[in-house]
C-alpha cells in the first residue's frame, strides 16, 4: 500500500489540474505529469518484521491429548477381516478399466436387470420354470378320475390318509381341499356342484372370518394343483396342511357359536 501511495496522490492532483467539463487536456502536459509520477522514488518499507509466536510445550501436549486432534485412522476388526479381498478388488478394477471391461460392465448390468424382471414376472404368473430346462412333471397316481369325482360318494378321509402315507403330497393337498368343501357343504355354507369354481364357493360364504381364510386356502391349493407342483416336499405339505387344519378349527368354532 505504501509503494503505491505516492502514485495515487499524484493521480489525485492530476485530476484537479486537468480541465473539466469535458475539455481535452494538453497531451504534452499529461505526458510530463505521468513521467514525473513514474520517476518518483518509492519509499522503503520501514515497518517492523512480524514476530513468530510459538505456543508453550505444555499447551502443545494438551492439544495432542485431545481426541479431536488425532488424525490417525485406526483399523477396525471388520476391515482386517476383509483385507484378503484387496487383491481381488484391485484385479477387478484393472479388468474393468479396459474397453472390454467397460462394455461388459455397461451391458452386463442391463442384462441382469432384464433377467431379474423376467424371473419376477414368471414367478408372479406361477410359471413352472423347471419346464424350461427339459424337466417334465411327474404324473400323479390318482385312484379316481378328478373330472367325475363326487363329494357325496368319495371316502375322502381314507384317500387322504393313503396319499399322505405314500408321500403323494400334491394329491394330499387336493384331497384336503375337497375335505374342506364337503365340510362347508354339510354345514349349509355352500352348495356344492361339479361345475362350480372355487371362487364361486368363496362368494357363497357368509360375512366374517371364513372368506379370507378360505381365500388363502384356495390360493395354496391352486398353486400346488394347477401349477403342477409334483416335487412338493414334506415341509411344504406340512405348511399347507397347517393352513387347512387352522381353517377347519375356525369352521368348527363358527358352527358352535352359531
Amino acid at each position: 500500500m505504501r509503494r503505491y501511495g505516492g502514485a495515487a496522490l499524484a493521480l489525485v492532483w492530476l485530476s484537479t489540474v486537468l480541465p473539466s467539463y469535458g475539455e481535452a487536456p494538453d497531451s504534452t502536459l499529461q505526458q510530463q505529469v505521468q513521467a514525473r509520477v513514474l520517476s518518483s522514488p518509492i519509499p522503503a518499507d520501514v515497518a517492523p518484521a512480524p514476530r513468530l509466536r510459538r505456543p508453550s510445550e505444555e499447551h502443545l501436549r494438551d492439544l495432542r491429548g485431545q481426541r479431536d486432534f488425532r488424525y490417525v485412522e485406526g483399523k477396525s476388526e471388520t476391515s482386517e477381516s476383509w483385507s484378503f479381498l484387496g487383491p481381488f478388488w484391485r484385479w477387478l478394477a484393472e479388468v474393468l478399466d479396459t474397453p472390454a471391461g467397460h462394455f461388459t460392465w455397461k451391458y452386463g448390468i442391463y442384462a441382469l436387470m432384464v433377467a431379474a424382471l423376467v424371473f419376477a414376472v414368471l414367478k408372479l404368473m406361477q410359471v413352472d420354470l423347471t419346464r424350461a430346462f427339459g424337466r417334465a412333471p411327474r404324473p400323479a397316481a390318482l385312484s379316481y378320475d378328478t373330472e367325475t369325482e363326487d363329494l357325496n360318494t368319495l371316502n375322502i378321509d381314507a384317500l387322504l390318509a393313503q396319499a399322505e402315507g405314500e408321500n403323494n403330497y400334491r394329491l394330499a393337498v387336493r384331497l384336503g381341499y375337497l375335505q374342506v368343501l364337503r365340510q362347508l357343504s354339510d354345514r349349509g355354507l355352500i352348495r356344492w356342484q361339479p361345475d362350480k369354481t372355487n371362487h364361486d364357493y368363496l362368494y357363497e360364504l357368509p360375512n366374517g372370518p371364513l372368506p379370507e381364510a378360505f381365500r388363502e386356502l384356495t390360493r395354496q391349493f391352486e398353486y400346488v394343483w394347477y401349477g403342477e407342483q409334483d416335487d412338493l416336499s414334506a415341509a411344504d405339505y406340512e405348511r399347507a396342511r397347517t393352513t387347512r387344519q387352522a381353517f377347519q378349527r375356525r369352521l368348527s368354532s363358527t358352527r358352535q357359536a352359531a
